[in-house]
C-alpha cells in the first residue's frame, strides 16, 4: 500500500498516575491525530512503545549513560515491551486503538557487552535502549508475543486487523 511518513510533535511524557500500557495507547492515538491536519482524507497510523519492568517505564534513554543504566537493570530479566497502535481515519474522526504486549528476556549481559552494543547500535531513541532489528537481538534469550513485528514498533498483524475494522482490505 502506498504511504507517506510524518513525524508528530507529541509530548511523550506519562500523565500522573497513568499506567505504562495506558501511556502507550494514549500516545499512539495522539501521534496519529497530531498529523491529521496535514492528511485530512488519510488513514493515519500512530504507534508508541514503552518498556515496562516492575511497573516502571523505561522510555527512550536519549543519552549513553541512561542507556547503560537501563540495560544493566534489565539484564537477566523479562521486560514487557508494550506497543500501542492506532489507525485513525482523519476524514471520519474514527480511531481504532490496540495494545500489543511482547515479553522479552534479556541475557545476563556483561558491562563490556552493554558498552559494545551501545557504541555500535546507538539505540538512544528506542524504548528500553533495545533495538532488536539490529545487534540488539544478541541482547535477548527469548521473545514471546503474538506479533513478531511488535517489538520493532509496528505490529503488522494487529495493523491488518485494524484495517479490516475500518473496511480496508490489505490484499
Amino acid at each position: 500500500m502506498p504511504f507517506e511518513t510524518a513525524a508528530p510533535d507529541t509530548d511523550e511524557s506519562p500523565l500522573p498516575g497513568e499506567s505504562p500500557e495506558a501511556t502507550a495507547l494514549r500516545l499512539s492515538e495522539a501521534k496519529a491525530k497530531a498529523v491529521a491536519c496535514r492528511f485530512p482524507d488519510a488513514l493515519i497510523i500512530g504507534s508508541d512503545q514503552v518498556a515496562v519492568l516492575d511497573g516502571e517505564i523505561y522510555g527512550k534513554p536519549g543519552i549513553h549513560e541512561r542507556a547503560v543504566e537501563q540495560l544493566r537493570t534489565m539484564r537477566g530479566r523479562t521486560v514487557n515491551f508494550f506497543t500501542g497502535l492506532c489507525l485513525y481515519n482523519a476524514a471520519t474522526g474514527r480511531a481504532h486503538v490496540r495494545g500489543i504486549p511482547t515479553l522479552v528476556t534479556f541475557r545476563q549481559l556483561t558491562d563490556t557487552e552493554i558498552e559494545n552494543y551501545l557504541r555500535r547500535e546507538k539505540p538512544y531513541n528506542c524504548a528500553g535502549s533495545a533495538k532488536s532489528e539490529g545487534l540488539g537481538i544478541a541482547l535477548l534469550t527469548r521473545i514471546h508475543g503474538d506479533d513478531p513485528n511488535a517489538l520493532v514498533g509496528l505490529p503488522l498483524i494487529a495493523l491488518c486487523d485494524l484495517f479490516r475494522e475500518e473496511g480496508v482490505g490489505v490484499l
